[in-house]
């Protein structure tokens, strides 16, 4: 099987020739830029560079050389943007790893060590405490209360960094002719590649409360103020359809796979309880994969972190075919449990090792052992892409990396 013949068939259910593997598709499938500069010193790569796409999770994109090596089955079609040397500068990150940041993202340092960064208005809308890697919000538009009409929303949806610093492609929207290029880049794409092609769109709900409200604040809202939740989300609706109408005419016919997100789990369980899901969140959730199934080819992807046994179900129902990042050790989410109870109707795209301890504290004999243990239990019957609990984290030692390859590797025969 060609890569893409490969997902494709994982994602019906067929059983694939070997197990597909994915790494850096999407912002919750990839590699930190420390652990991917470590990497690439590691196995003896002193060409190319690290291209920090995701500036936000400081999130690597995979090199051509990488992709090759650890047998990576599916691309983000962002990665076709970009490109030019002129796109990125030298940066030194926080762990005195080189690195390039695209052009565009310029973050301050303040006197305490940190970094902010800035919305157009001279706002701080992001800051990179001293030692840390990643960025954390720090506008929250609506903390302090709902507006009167969501008239504001695109203004105040820009001042939240998820928007402000969004990855590629989406860097380069407001550019002329940009959904124009879009199609061009994937059909190019899809001619010097056999990889099956991600497009990331977000459509986050419950996520997009929680930005520009303040997450304590929105969890409290979903009970005392559900006509504002019901209005915002009737607002962000109308956005989301009419960028995914934009995305299924200029490349729904050529990816493969469109990735939404909103995370609706804690460790413990979901955000909030199951029928407040159904009555809020669910109804849309099926809006929007109904839109994709109407208009495109393209199959379904969830990234929803945390405990969520109690709405795969609904999740399924609501047309998402894919869930990622199968966070495994988050309670109700034994492997064996997931594959039994839903792996005949989901594909889970997650789940192949856990970043939180194995991956970054273990021995490359504990990640191989884990690695094949999940396979065994994810593989058969397909429905399984393999990836880990979520991204490779800064502290994640280049050998573990490489040992869970291998380990796929030898799964795979």
């Amino acid at each position: 099987m060609t890569p893409r013949e490969r997902v494709l068939a994982a994602i019906a259910h067929g059983t694939p020739d070997r197990v597909p593997v994915d790494l850096g598709s999407t912002p919750s499938s990839g590699i930190s830029a420390t652990a991917y500069e470590r990497l690439r010193r590691h196995v003896g790569r002193h060409d190319g560079a690290t291209l920090v796409y995701d500036v936000v999770q400081q999130l690597a994109q995979p090199e051509p050389w990488a992709l090759d090596a650890f047998g990576v089955d599916v691309v983000d079609l962002g990665r076709t943007f970009n490109t030019d040397p002129a796109d990125w500068y030298d940066v030194t990150l926080v762990s005195g790893e080189p690195a390039r940041y695209p052009a565009w993202f310029r973050p301050e340092q303040d006197t305490d060590g940190s970094w902010i960064a800035r919305h157009r208005d001279g706002t701080p809308i992001a800051r990179q405490p001293e030692g840390a890697a990643f960025f954390d919000q720090t506008c929250f538009p609506w903390e302090d209360g709902w507006p009167d009409t969501f008239d504001g929303l695109d203004e105040a949806m820009s001042k939240v960094l998820w928007s402000a610093l969004v990855h590629s492609p989406w860097d380069n929207a407001r550019r002329d002719g940009f959904w124009e290029q879009l199609r061009r880049n994937a059909l190019e794409l899809r001619r010097t590649d056999d990889r099956a092609i991600m497009v990331v769109v977000g459509c986050n709900l419950f996520e997009w409360g929680t930005f520009l409200r303040r997450i304590d604040n929105f969890l409290m809202d979903l009970l005392l103020e559900p006509e504002k939740v019901e209005g915002l989300l009737d607002a962000l609706m109308e956005r989301h359809l009419s960028m995914l109408e934009k995305v299924c005419e200029s490349v729904g016919d050529i990816a493969d796979v469109v990735r939404f997100g909103d995370d609706l789990g804690t460790d413990q369980g979901p955000f909030m309880r199951p029928d407040i899901y159904r009555a809020l969140f669910k109804p849309r959730h099926r809006v929007l994969c109904d839109y994709v199934r109407a208009h495109s080819s393209m199959h379904t992807f969830l990234h929803s972190c945390g405990s969520i046994d109690l709405v795969i179900p609904d999740l399924i129902e609501a047309g998402f075919e894919i869930l990622n990042p199968v966070q495994t050790n988050a309670r109700g989410m034994d492997p064996s449990r997931l594959k039994r109870e839903f792996g005949n109707d989901v594909t889970f795209w997650g789940g192949g090792v856990d970043t939180r301890t194995v991956l970054n504290s273990g021995g490359p004999d504990e990640v191989r052992r884990q690695v094949l243990e999940r396979l065994e239990v994810f593989a058969p019957g397909g429905g399984f892409v393999f990836n880990t609990v979520h991204n490779i984290l800064p502290d994640v030692p280049p050998a573990n990396t490489v040992a869970l390859y291998e380990a796929v590797r030898e799964f795979n025969g």
